[in-house]
């Protein structure tokens, strides 16, 4: 019978919680640390991670050296799924808070996504995504938001600004003309699209499998930066 072995602890700065890593047959799960909003991450159920890079990547793959942003390392298979539609002349910037996070990704839970953190094109830094999208005024073609369970799923409020007015407007700003902003979310939310709409993107609302073709469903928003 399988059950969850617990393989190490990591700290979120400025947080007082911690991640737990855990292995559970031959996957590998993450969780918040007493339980606070069940499984976060399980490394057999990533099609919606996946498509979260796929789909806003596929628009700008063909642009002179892409640079892409991508906001939450996880458990890599966003990161794997950028550098298997873009071409070689990429760039692809991850900004992951914790840094266990990161060194999970360097060890044996980065074999689950093909080790991307050794890809010449990858780029990471352990900081907060927020303060990346305001130091890189036009600095990205795509932007890739995974930062807790989305807009209403926040299991730690400090997350909430990058959902908010204040953190779409400095999504667009950190575009480039055309530019293409992809944010994952467990559920729908009606409100986030006009909210989307009213910082300058034309959105659309996917829905996509978070395994295979059937089963529970998450939500991708592709937003394109209006204008330039």
């Amino acid at each position: 019978m399988k059950r969850f072995v617990l393989l190490d602890t990591a700290e979120i700065p400025d947080n007082g919680g911690a991640l737990c890593l855990f292995e559970y047959g031959d996957d590998f799960v993450i969780k918040l640390e007493g339980g606070k909003g069940g499984q976060l991450m399980n490394s057999r159920m990533h099609g919606s991670e996946d498509a979260l890079a796929e789909l806003p990547c596929k628009r700008i793959a063909s642009r002179p050296q892409p640079r892409v942003l991508i906001g939450g390392l996880g458990m890599g298979f966003t990161l794997a799924a950028a550098l298997k539609t873009l071409g070689e002349n990429a760039e692809v910037l991850v900004a992951e808070l914790v840094p266990g996070v990161i060194e999970w990704n360097r060890g044996a839970l980065g074999e689950k996504a093909g080790y991307p953190l050794r890809d010449t094109r990858t780029k990471v830094i352990n900081d907060d995504v927020a303060a990346v999208l305001s130091a890189e005024p036009a600095g990205f073609d795509a932007i890739m938001l995974d930062i807790d369970n989305g807009p209403e799923g926040l299991t730690q409020q400090a997350n909430g600004w990058l959902y908010s007015a204040a953190g779409l407007n400095a999504c667009a700003r950190a575009l480039r003309p055309k530019g293409v902003l992809a944010v994952w979310s467990a559920s729908a939310d009606r409100q986030f699209s006009a909210r989307l709409g009213k910082a300058g993107f034309k959105a659309e609302e996917v829905q996509v499998f978070a395994h295979g073709n059937k089963g529970t469903r998450h939500t991708i928003w592709i937003a394109e930066r209006r204008g330039g």
